[in-house]
């Protein structure tokens, strides 16, 4: 028995394991991505098509988003003719990164309207998506939250933010700041000590039973780095928009980004090598390229003679 109509708008990476778990769940979905192929995979899974964002809206009464930036989601939701003006709609999610300003934005169109705004940015990559296993950051009218709860907890953990528009958002910004920069960290590390001989693989036990321990030698090393696979999941590109959001935010409230800085310069570097659409454990490369050492194979240490 169905449980409802649930809107899907962007399906991509990660909204199409997210979009998939709806169904299993047992709701009824009506999907729309540009992406005419990722459309198509859904519905072959039980998912309904439509038109445009718009006819999502028509026909499903909460509207769930996943868009790759602030522009892209201020006009595919409250632009003339986007989801702001379907004829179902009454309550909008969105789990998208697209900052606490564009939030905030979004929120009071929307509530002029009479539908309710809900931010909920996702974190935890493709596996968490697959799995139901994402941290899942809600901002949204205290009334609201009970209606979507169940929805959102479908994929993953939830942590309510508070009611005011963007906090969530300031979360996941905060969030992925940290991951890139402990990847951008640990690639200088364990590029050091790659050139000086040592063998990354224990340098990450040892990394890993002491204080240096992170998300990046725990998890993306060993997983993409060392195996030279670069399929961790997610993209340089939208990395580097993450990074760059974060800093205009917190330069907007005052607050002073000297690391994040060196994190977003090192992001725009890979993005520039390796393309946006490359995954962004491919940072690493950078600093490889420089040292003239590749990861994963060991090197004899530098002789230092005497003068």
């Amino acid at each position: 028995m169905a449980l409802g109509t649930i809107g899907f708008v962007g399906v991509g990476k990660m909204g199409n394991p997210m979009a998939k778990r709806l169904i299993q769940a047992g709701y009824e979905l009506v999907v729309y991505d540009r992406d005419a192929a990722a459309v198509a995979d859904l519905v072959a899974a039980g998912a309904s098509a439509a038109a445009s964002a718009r006819a999502v809206a028509d026909a499903a009464p909460i509207v769930i988003a996943s868009l790759p930036s602030p522009q892209i989601l201020e006009a595919v939701v409250i632009a003339e003719g986007g989801i702001i003006d379907g004829k179902a709609i009454r309550v909008f999610i969105d789990i998208s990164t697209t900052g606490p300003r564009m939030a905030a934005k979004v929120a009071a169109a929307l509530e002029a309207r009479g539908i309710a705004s809900v931010d909920s940015p996702v974190s935890g990559g493709l596996a968490g998506a697959r799995n139901g296993k994402l941290a899942v950051m809600v901002s949204c009218p205290n009334d609201t939250y009970p209606a979507v709860e169940p929805i959102l907890a479908i994929f993953g953990r939830l942590f309510f933010m508070g009611e005011t528009p963007g906090a969530a958002q300031t979360m996941k910004l905060a969030n992925n700041l940290l991951a890139a920069a402990a990847l951008a960290v640990s690639s200088e590390a364990v590029v050091m000590g790659v050139k000086a001989g040592l063998d990354p693989k224990v340098m990450l036990d040892v990394i890993n039973a002491g204080s240096g321990r992170n998300s990046a030698t725990e998890d993306k090393f060993p997983k993409s780095i060392l195996p030279r696979t670069f399929d961790f999941g997610f993209a340089t590109g939208l990395s580097f928009k993450d990074v760059r959001l974060c800093l205009d935010e917190a330069e907007a409230m005052g607050v002073p980004m000297v690391v994040g800085s060196a994190v977003r310069q090192m992001l725009c570097m890979t993005n520039s090598l390796y393309g946006p659409d490359s995954d962004f454990t491919s940072m690493v490369k950078v600093v490889e390229n420089y040292a003239h050492v590749e990861v994963g194979k060991a090197v004899e240490p530098a002789v230092v003679k005497a003068g």
